[in-house]
């Protein structure tokens, strides 16, 4: 067992007590960063950074050398998983990503082959490895995947979208085919989680990023099952839930077998607990905008949320990834309000 000099996070996950509360932010290693833009301009596109394991190792520490956050997280994407399915996709700028192909069909989903991370995602793995080396138990590093549900909406509908009605489509029009591919989607996942796990991650964090489309019945049938079987596959660490948007979803969340709920911004604290009960960490839920305010702003919409979290079976956040035109300072203001809240 990996001794950590900093195991914050994994206590609070774990719901034991801590003595300060552990904070990271969601996509803390990114664009925010002069030194990530420096980096990923030297790579020459996304994908090229996020496939090179040192310079992917390179961006996941800057965060944690600019702000000391209690954790890392490998610096990757999503969508990595559709791709060693057999999926490939491109990324747009101002565009996002884009998938030339898309699922329609059972053919579509028969020629797809369940990832062997260990051959499609050994740059994934071996980035974790550098990164595992070069942190050198300071802090634990949080692995993670797409939920099943968001990686099918990308794969159906081949891009971003407000509404993903095409993959919403194949839920009314062809459910056995949506779940038909959910099931390869969720072998795949764990395969790649627990591989993750194997060469150093921490925790783990399933991001659920298009959730909130889907009616509360909707999402007890394709989203919560897959959820449940990525759950009850991970129990070596600690495994955190974010599901965007599925306010309604957090008592059903709840139930599965994960350390921790996230929340978004739009989610009441007290009314979360409540529904979530005694025996779930939080995770959250600063909305990001709070960190275009003034340092006093970020101060104080800091403590107010502390102020309703409470200090234990707690990890702070933010309610959604940070911004990219936020200031650096903005979030070491937060990461350092969260730091000196008194427990």
């Amino acid at each position: 067992m990996e001794v950590l000099q900093n195991d914050r996070l994994i206590r609070a996950a774990k719901g034991l007590p801590v003595d300060r509360i552990p904070v990271w932010v969601m996509r803390q290693a990114g664009r925010i960063l002069p030194e990530y833009r420096e980096v990923r301009a030297k790579a020459g596109s996304f994908i090229g950074l996020a496939t090179h394991p040192e310079w992917a190792a390179e961006v996941t520490i800057q965060p944690v050398n600019r702000f000391d956050v209690d954790a890392a997280i490998i610096f990757s994407d999503i969508l990595v998983v559709p791709e060693a399915m057999g999926l490939p996709y491109v990324m747009e700028e101002q565009k996002g990503p884009i998938f030339p192909q898309v699922i329609r069909s059972q053919a579509d989903i028969d020629a797809l082959k369940t990832a062997v991370p260990e051959e499609d995602l050994a740059y994934v793995l071996d980035a974790i490895k550098i990164v595992k080396r070069e942190l050198s138990g300071k802090i634990p590093l949080i692995g993670f995947a797409g939920a099943p549900f968001t990686i099918f909406c990308y794969m159906v509908e081949g891009k971003g979208s407000k509404t993903f009605s095409q993959a919403k489509k194949m839920l009314y029009a062809e459910p056995a085919l949506a779940h038909a591919l959910l099931q390869k989607i969720t072998d795949s996942t764990i395969a790649y989680l627990k591989a993750q796990v194997a060469v150093g991650a921490n925790l783990i964090q399933v991001f659920d990023s298009w959730a909130g489309i889907l009616s509360p019945v909707q999402y007890s049938a394709f989203s919560t099952p897959y959820l449940k079987q990525i759950c009850d596959a991970l129990t070596e660490v600690p495994l955190t839930l974010f599901a965007k948007g599925a306010f309604f979803a957090r008592e059903e969340m709840a139930q599965l077998n994960c350390a921790t709920i996230g929340l978004d911004w739009n989610m009441d604290i007290q009314e979360s607990r409540q529904l979530v009960g005694p025996n779930r960490t939080l995770q959250g839920n600063l909305d990001p905008c709070a960190l275009y305010g003034d340092f006093k702003t970020v101060e104080t919409e800091t403590k107010k949320m502390i102020d309703q979290f409470g200090t234990q079976r707690y990890i702070a956040n933010l309610g959604h990834g940070v911004y990219p035109d936020i200031h650096p300072d903005k979030v070491k203001c937060f990461v350092d309000t969260v730091h000196n809240y008194p427990v």
